[in-house]
């Protein structure tokens, strides 16, 4: 640009007065000292007077970052490709050929086709290897999981050639795939945990929560009459703020608060019961949490708490309570601002406290609380009186300022998870381990076991599975402390093992129906209802 030129651009911006911000539908009247013009002449001279040249589009997303980090811990920019990866687990969907699987030496090994999905469709089974796509190989050729994902994905009606290695043929088979939406679950589990006791575990809050909870809830009742229920939230990282509030729904009573929210501009905004729930009354409820639960987990449990309607099992929860807005640019980017505070139904504000621009500091909580003891003794946990809150019914004590404090503590055993079992799970030993001993025995481990019953009863995992697994560990460098460390280890390890290998057979219901045996909160769960 011209010296001439560039004289006429600043002065343009120095009589504009107004400015549209991305999709947001507001408009800003700008004045001549308002600091955005700042910025904008800023961006504008850095772009064509700087010394070398720069990435206009780069600068300009560098600095909405920089803006936010100086803002909340939640409040973040995402690329185009950012944002559509971040929002296809909860939009309840994706384009593609529909299996699950993973890599086993640098194979793509499929552990199960989606049911009625495109490759179930056109006879992919359980154990097949995909080794080309279109021709081109992936086996082998050391291709990042991320980049096979691309080649299998794409949109709705198109086709897609796979070669297919079956065990016991020795030709490679071929496939022509016509991809299509595959649905992405929120629900991860629903089966009876006891008799007259239903499980249901939601691993995140998506746009069809509660279209899969219903569909479990009728599929429960209709095993048994439904006397009392566990929801699992351990480890539920939130979602949709409207699908926890639906969920929340089924539970209470007509006109009942299940959340509310409110910001600086943002009025206050309740979200109440219509009455029309299924599970309002009736049915015991019991609430498992831990210090990963957070965001629309939180909510749920923060209104059955102070509803009265369910006890909450486990451990503090992770402290998120700030709404964001999401702001889309025409690039398909995304800005989530934070807006407001949610509050429970009796006031309490579930945000743990932060330091505006010290995310790092934030991010180290759980750390800071393993340390400081609190994941092992509900004494190490101290609320401020000025945090005190009743509840609405039966006014038990309750606490704000800092997640949701459970009604029944229990602690981390940390004899149970091991250093050595935590490092084998990290490698990713234990998992290898298991894909690689379905693989080699499916067939003869679906004809011993006909039903998961007889395999849940029945099958323990063999010592020379244990063996690869401390094997395969020593090759990577790790090992035990002493023989005293891998005793320990064992009993998780086992449940682990054979709880893998039942999902591989079956489905994530019949994962949960064995590793939920190890799990102290649902065991506690289970003693409090009995």
């Amino acid at each position: 640009m011209k010296i001439k030129g560039l004289k006429r651009f600043f002065s343009t911006l120095i009589v504009s007065g107004w400015c549209i911000m991305a999709s947001a539908q507001f408009q800003l009247n700008i004045g001549n000292d308002s600091p955005i013009r700042k910025l904008q002449i800023a961006e504008m001279a850095i772009t064509n007077l700087y010394v070398d040249s720069v990435d206009e589009q780069k600068l300009v997303e560098d600095a909405i970052r920089g803006m936010l980090e100086k803002l909340d811990p939640h409040s973040a920019y995402s690329t185009a490709k950012e944002t559509k990866a971040m929002n296809e687990p909860l939009q309840g969907s994706f384009e593609g050929i529909g299996v699950q699987f993973n890599m086993v030496e640098d194979t793509l090994l499929v552990i199960q086709p989606t049911l009625n999905g495109p490759s179930e469709k056109v006879g992919i089974l359980a154990g097949d290897r995909i080794i080309t796509v279109n021709d081109t190989a992936i086996a082998g050729v050391k291709m990042s999981k991320e980049d096979i994902m691309k080649r299998l994905r794409g949109k709705k009606g198109s086709k897609v050639r796979l070669g297919v290695v079956r065990r016991g043929i020795g030709d490679v088979l071929s496939f022509t795939v016509t991809r299509d939406k595959i649905p992405v679950h929120t629900l991860d589990a629903a089966y009876m945990i006891k008799p007259g006791v239903g499980y249901i575990r939601i691993g995140s809050f998506g746009a069809t929560t509660y279209e899969e909870f219903m569909e479990a809830l009728q599929k429960l009742k209709k095993q048994a009459t439904l006397e009392a229920l566990i929801l699992d939230l351990q480890d539920n990282g939130g979602g949709y703020l409207q699908a926890a509030a639906q969920v929340a729904n089924d539970f209470l009573q007509k006109d009942d608060i299940i959340v509310y929210t409110e910001g600086r501009s943002v009025p206050r905004q309740d979200f109440r019961a219509t009455g029309d729930g299924q599970l309002r009354a009736g049915c015991r409820v019991v609430v498992l949490v831990n210090e990963y639960s957070a965001s629309a987990a939180e909510i749920v449990t923060g209104a059955l708490q102070d509803q009265d309607r369910g006890q909450v099992v486990g451990r503090r929860t992770f402290g998120k309570g700030l709404v964001q807005r999401p702001i889309e640019f025409r690039d398909g980017s995304m800005m989530r601002l934070t807006v407001a505070h949610y509050y429970t139904p009796s006031g309490r504000c579930i945000q743990k406290p932060y330091v505006k621009g010290e995310k790092r500091d934030y991010e180290e909580d759980i750390e800071k609380r393993f340390k400081h003891g609190e994941l092992y003794s509900a004494d190490s946990i101290h609320f401020s009186d000025s945090l005190r809150y009743e509840t609405l019914r039966l006014h038990r004590t309750v606490y704000g300022g800092g997640g949701i404090m459970p009604d029944f503590f229990v602690p981390l055993d940390t004899t149970q998870y091991t250093r050595f079992h935590r490092q084998l799970a990290a490698k990713g030993v234990i998992i290898n381990t298991s894909l690689k001993y379905i693989d080699k025995n499916r067939r003869s481990l679906s004809k011993q076991y006909d039903t998961f019953e007889a395999f849940r009863d029945r099958f323990e995992v063999p010592q020379d599975m244990i063996d690869d697994v401390v094997a395969e560990a020593e090759k990577q460098s790790v090992k035990p402390k002493d023989e005293a460390e891998l005793q320990q280890t064992l009993p998780m390890l086992r449940s682990q093992l054979k709880a893998l290998i039942a999902r591989d057979l079956w489905d994530m219901n019949e994962y949960f129906a064995i590793i939920n045996e190890q799990n102290h909160i649902v065991q506690r769960a289970l003693q409090i209802l009995q």
